[in-house]
């Protein structure tokens, strides 16, 4: 049984291949295109999965995609009818709704074949159910309480609901335009980060304010019910819809807030203007009323379906401060936040809502790693050294081992390329760059050399799991770096490069399981130093991560990165320069 499940016509286009229950591939557009969160159809994406899949359009059972122009009409209606939004927003929806007529057709070009070839059925299926189904079913609990937040899909942005064994119960739906992630979106935006996505710079700046303004952010959104609403007088995107550009490129979004918010806040801030103490105290506060609205919605959500087991998905589930106090916060005791927690992830929902929900099938996969990309051999590695007439150091395991530890030790950043690629945000460990986390130096270091990015966000630890409670207040495996805790007091003068502003570390506890290669390194490493993680972020610079050998070697040349290593092949920057 093959079900291929596809992100499509949004941000962080992807697809996926679920063969007999089990996920066997996964991957972001964005890799291949080398444009970050890239927009379109995923073809290559496609054509990736059933190559892993060693299949043909052919042999496709079914096909999902996780968007369905007819869900909640009703509710689309009763808005136009009411609201009256313009001709421009509409239209614009309009012309997305009316690519799903041509999936088949884009799907048979992705593959090569005709349109006649695909036999498969294709569903399109409600945003929010996917994200649902790519937490829930992907999760080890037999049952939880699940929440979906993002900025908006198919009309929704919040969904309460539940999971017992393979089948979903809904509870409440918060519609458009109420939505906590167009609210930090527009923010974001005002504070003058421009690009898709930047809300994640928003959160590193906020620990470097206070939430001074979050009575009136207050003002701007407030809990209601089972949902959330916003006070619509500080923005437009009901009326005027919000400008964006999807097409097959990276998404664009321009500013969606009316000069009421201005008058609120002060002027909007221009993207090369000084970060100022007052910009850091609006993105404390946006930070602040994110929290307090979230643990509102989850508090709910338990009176709902009073579980220990939480499963969180959408884009605002991407909030890792906020995931890290839920169950301080909440009663739930346990959550599961996926890789692709955002919409990226919905390709792989879309295939598993389809196995379990609509063909009643048993569970038996759990997402318990993210390493579901492209992979590349040794002799791969080698020949693309090779084009660039660098004849590398081929090393055995531990030898490897033990010179890139020797280069960490030294002070040096390493570049290390291993395995199949992280799904996801975050790199895990496959596509990394690792830097000695005891140097306080080091955050300027990789970003001088090698990020060019904002001196405020911090970077991440890669932690043994058998050590997170040693060095963190929680004692819990958080494999996706999808929660950020406090750094013990105690520890946090010996791991400053991975301590941010306010003693929190973004971490990943690395399992001997699922990555037996990468937990040796940080194991080296801590017999070495007796610090058991490692600084770890993205292999790549302004640039989605890197998916090849060959472009792996492109970031080591066009940086002052001091070693890559490609595989069993060590590379050292004063060896070639």
């Amino acid at each position: 049984m093959n079900i291929l499940g596809i992100n499509a016509y949004h941000g962080d286009a992807s697809a996926s291949l679920m063969q007999n229950g089990q996920l066997v591939a996964a991957v972001e557009e964005e890799r291949f295109t080398r444009v970050k969160h890239w927009a379109g159809f995923p073809d290559r994406s496609i054509r990736y999965c059933l190559e892993v899949g060693g299949i043909s359009a052919r042999d496709l059972d079914y096909v999902a995609v996780s968007f369905n122009p007819k869900a909640n009409l009703g509710n689309k209606l009763l808005f136009t009818l009411q609201k009256r939004p313009s001709f421009k927003s509409l239209l614009d929806r309009f012309n997305k709704q009316s690519k799903s007529a041509s999936l088949k057709d884009n799907l048979a070009n992705a593959c090569g074949c005709s349109p006649d070839d695909i036999r498969a059925p294709i569903y399109s299926l409600e945003h929010h159910s996917t994200h649902l189904a790519g937490t829930f079913f992907v999760s080890p609990f037999e049952e939880a309480a699940i929440l979906s937040i993002d900025g908006m899909g198919d009309f929704v942005s919040t969904l309460f609901a539940g999971g017992r064994d393979r089948q979903l119960q809904y509870f409440a739906r918060t519609y458009f335009p109420h939505s906590l992630g167009y609210l930090y979106n527009a923010i974001t935006l005002y504070l003058g980060f421009p690009a898709y996505g930047d809300e994640y710079k928003v959160m590193g700046l906020a620990p470097y304010g206070q939430p001074e303004y979050l009575e009136a952010f207050r003002q701007i959104v407030y809990p209601k019910e089972d949902g959330l609403e916003l006070n619509l007088d500080y923005f437009t995107h009901h009326t005027q819809g919000i400008a964006m550009n999807w097409e097959n490129g990276a998404p664009h979004v321009e500013p969606f807030h009316s000069p009421e918010l201005e008058k609120l806040l002060g002027p909007m801030r221009h993207p090369k203007a000084e970060l100022t103490e007052k910009h850091h105290n609006i993105a404390a506060s946006l930070q602040a009323i994110n929290e307090e609205i979230t643990f509102y919605l989850l508090n709910r959500l338990y009176d709902r379906f009073p579980s220990d087991n939480l499963c969180l998905a959408g884009g605002v589930a991407m909030n890792s401060v906020s995931n890290g106090k839920i169950t301080k916060n909440t009663p739930f005791r346990n959550v599961y936040i996926p890789a692709g927690a955002a919409d990226n992830g919905t390709c792989f929902g879309a295939a598993f809502y389809v196995w379990h929900q609509m063909l009643k099938q048993p569970r038996q996969f759990v997402l318990n790693h993210a390493y579901w990309g492209s992979e590349f051999s040794d002799e791969e590695c080698l020949a693309a050294w090779q084009t660039h007439n660098v004849q590398p150091q081929y090393l055995e395991r531990e030898a490897l081992l033990n010179r890139a530890v020797d280069a960490l030790c030294d002070g040096k950043v390493v570049g290390w390329f291993q395995g199949r690629m992280e799904f996801g945000a975050r790199a895990l460990g496959n596509r990394s760059l690792l830097a000695d986390p005891r140097r306080a130096d080091m955050r300027d270091i990789i970003n001088l050399k090698i990020k060019f990015r904002e001196k405020f966000r911090p970077f991440a630890p890669s932690i043994l799991e058998e050590y997170v409670s040693e060095y963190f207040e929680i004692d819990d495996t958080v494999p996706f770096m999808e929660k950020v805790f406090n750094v013990k007091p105690e520890k946090r003068s010996l791991i400053p490069a991975v301590t941010h502003v306010d003693g929190t570390g973004r971490l990943q506890s690395v399992s001997r399981q699922t990555n037996p290669l990468y937990w040796d390194l940080i194991k080296t490493f801590a017999d070495r130093t007796g610090i058991p993680l490692v600084l770890n972020t993205s292999l790549n610079e302004n640039e989605p991560i890197v998916r090849t050998p060959e472009e792996a070697i492109q970031c080591f040349l066009r940086t002052k990165m001091d070693a890559l290593v490609l595989g069993s092949y060590y590379v050292d920057r004063s060896d070639i320069f």
